[in-house]
C-alpha cells in the first residue's frame, strides 16, 4: 500500500488503528477516502466522528484542527479556493493525529499548541491553565473601566501591576501590550506556569517589562523581595474558585488535562481569593485599586 493509502486507511479506521470486521467495511472505508480529501468534507467527517463519541463542540474542534494543519487560525479565514482543494497525504496524517488527541478529550488549545488571547498568539501546553473568555473580560475591565485611574496612578512611568497566578501569562502580557508604559510582576506557584509565561513573554518581546517569579501566595514567605520598588498600583488575578467537592464533576477536558491547583478554590471556593484580599493592603499603594480588588478577583475562570 502506498503512502496515500496508508494515511487514508489510518484516517478512516479511527485513532486506535482497528482494521474493521469485514472486507465490506474496508471497501466502504476506501470508497469514503476519496470524498474526504478536501477541508470541507474532512471537517464534516470529523464532526460526525466527534458527535458520535460525545465530544463537545464537535464542529468547532474539527474546523480548528483542519485550519491549523493548513496554516490558518480559523477555518473561516482559509481562502475559499482551499475549501475544496485536496489535502496532501501528509496533511491528512496530521489531521488524523490531532483528531485522535481530541477523541481522548484533550482541549483544542493544547492540541494546537497555541491560542489567541486579546489579539496575542500565546503558546499553550498542558497542564497550564487555559485562559477562558471570562479571563479576557477581566483584562477588558481593567483597560476600559480603570484606564483613566491607571494613567493617573502611573503618571511617573506607568502603572506597576502584580499578577497572582500568572499561568500562561495571558493577563500580564495583554496588560503590558495595551498599557505600553506599564510594568508587571507575575507570580505563580507552578514551575510549568512560570516557564510558559517566560516563553510567551519572549515570544511577544515583552520580557524586559515583566518580572516572573516562582512564588506560592499561600506560603508564609515575605512578599517584600517581590516588590523592590514598593507597593504596586494594581493587583490582578484570575484565581481558583471552584468548590473542592465539585472538582470531580468537571468536564474530562478540564479534569484530565488542566492543573487542578489552578481550579480548586478549597471547601468554599475562596481559599486563594481570601489570601490575596488579606494581603492586598500590604501590596497596594494608597492610591491603588484597593477598593476594586474584589471585583478583579471574583471573575470566574
Amino acid at each position: 500500500m502506498g503512502p496515500c493509502g496508508r494515511v487514508l486507511w489510518t484516517l478512516l479506521s479511527g485513532p486506535k488503528g482497528r482494521r474493521g470486521d469485514t472486507q465490506a467495511r474496508a471497501f466502504s472505508l476506501w470508497s469514503t477516502l476519496h470524498r474526504l480529501l478536501n477541508p470541507t468534507e474532512l471537517v464534516s467527517h470529523w464532526t460526525g466522528v466527534f458527535e458520535k463519541r460525545g465530544i463537545p463542540e464537535a464542529r468547532e474542534s474539527s474546523e480548528y484542527i483542519v485550519a491549523h494543519v493548513l496554516g490558518a487560525k480559523t477555518f473561516q479565514s482559509l481562502q475559499p479556493v482551499l475549501w475544496t482543494q485536496p489535502l496532501t497525504p501528509q496533511q491528512l496524517q496530521s489531521v488524523q493525529e490531532l483528531c485522535s488527541y481530541r477523541l481522548q478529550r484533550m482541549p483544542v488549545q493544547y492540541i494546537l499548541g497555541e491560542w489567541d488571547f486579546q489579539g496575542l498568539s500565546l503558546k499553550m501546553t498542558p497542564p497550564v491553565f487555559i485562559p477562558r473568555p471570562e479571563t479576557e473580560e477581566l483584562v477588558e475591565w481593567v483597560l476600559e473601566e480603570k484606564a483613566q485611574g491607571l494613567h493617573a496612578m502611573g503618571a511617573h512611568g506607568g502603572p506597576r501591576i502584580l499578577e497572582v497566578g500568572c499561568g500562561s501569562g495571558a493577563i500580564s502580557l495583554s496588560l503590558l501590550t495595551h498599557l505600553p508604559e506599564s510594568q508587571v510582576i507575575a507570580v505563580d506557584k507552578e514551575e510549568a506556569a512560570i516557564s510558559l509565561t517566560c516563553e510567551n513573554a519572549q515570544r511577544l518581546q515583552l520580557q524586559d517589562r515583566i518580572w516572573i517569579v516562582h512564588f506560592d501566595v499561600t506560603s508564609e514567605r515575605s512578599w517584600t523581595h517581590l516588590l523592590p520598588g514598593g507597593p504596586v498600583d494594581l493587583v490582578v488575578s484570575n484565581p481558583p474558585y471552584i468548590f473542592h467537592q465539585d472538582m470531580g464533576q468537571l468536564a474530562p477536558e478540564i479534569r484530565s488535562y488542566e492543573d487542578p491547583v489552578a481550579l480548586d478554590g478549597g471547601e468554599e471556593g475562596m481559599d486563594i481569593i481570601t489570601k490575596i484580599l488579606t494581603l492586598a493592603p500590604q501590596l497596594l499603594k494608597n492610591s491603588g485599586l484597593g477598593d476594586s480588588t474584589l471585583q478583579v478577583l471574583a471573575l470566574p475562570n
